[in-house]
């Protein structure tokens, strides 16, 4: 992994995608409007049971930075993973030997869960440099640059990710792992990653989000 350029190099693109490119079963998504992969099985049925465990060992209401005043625009839970935790480390090692991606630009692993009719409305990962929040959540290392989310069960119905302007929609499938680049090929910030989390109608919903900075993180 070493060879790799890391984010911190300011050129977030090609050397990452080939690296991904790399991993078998792995789909990119044909679309030149933003850079996304899919890689089914990506973590074990018996490791997402026990990740799932500890986001339900630590989960609270989510929160969203530069509130907008609708109260139902995020309405899951959300919970920060213990990195010492041996079984959020090899989540950690998967993610890390997947991508290529420097550790230390990584934020610490969080798990969601989304119960019947919770959701979060069309979003983008990264911070808008113009919001409120913005220096409070970007000042030390920056914007975020790829986000890794991988379903960690298959609820019932509903559930799914959609991305709007790609006009993609990705069923929760236990193991699966969804990946973006929140910026453009010339390293802008794309605001064509908005992404929205639908309704779950029926079951619960688990996912793990990994994502990555700028600059090292902390």
């Amino acid at each position: 992994m070493t060879d790799l350029p890391t984010l911190g190099s300011g050129h977030p693109g090609d050397a990452i995608v080939a690296r991904i490119l790399t991993n078998a079963g792995v789909q990119k998504l044909p679309s030149p409007k933003l850079t996304l992969f899919v890689a089914r099985g990506f973590l074990p049925p018996d490791l997402c049971t026990q990740l799932v465990d500890r986001i339900d060992a630590v989960r609270r209401p989510s929160t969203i930075a530069d509130a907008n005043g609708d109260a139902g625009y995020r309405t899951s839970e959300t919970g920060d993973l213990a990195a010492a935790d041996p079984v959020v480390q090899q989540a950690e090692r998967r993610i890390a030997a997947f991508t290529g991606l420097d550790g230390a630009h990584g934020e610490p692993l969080q798990g969601q869960r989304y119960a019947v009719g919770q959701e979060f409305k069309g979003h983008t990962d990264y911070f808008e440099p113009t919001g409120a929040d913005y220096d409070r959540y970007c000042s030390v290392a920056g914007n975020r640059t790829w986000t890794l989310m991988v379903y960690l069960n298959t609820p019932e119905a509903g559930g799914a990710t959609r991305f709007k302007v790609a006009d993609k929609i990705i069923q929760p499938e236990t193991g699966k792992l969804v990946c973006w680049n929140n910026r453009r090929p010339d390293g802008t910030l794309n605001p064509a990653t908005i992404h929205q989390g639908m309704k779950v109608r029926v079951g619960v919903k688990y996912v793990i989000t990994k994502w990555f900075r700028e600059r090292p993180w902390g």
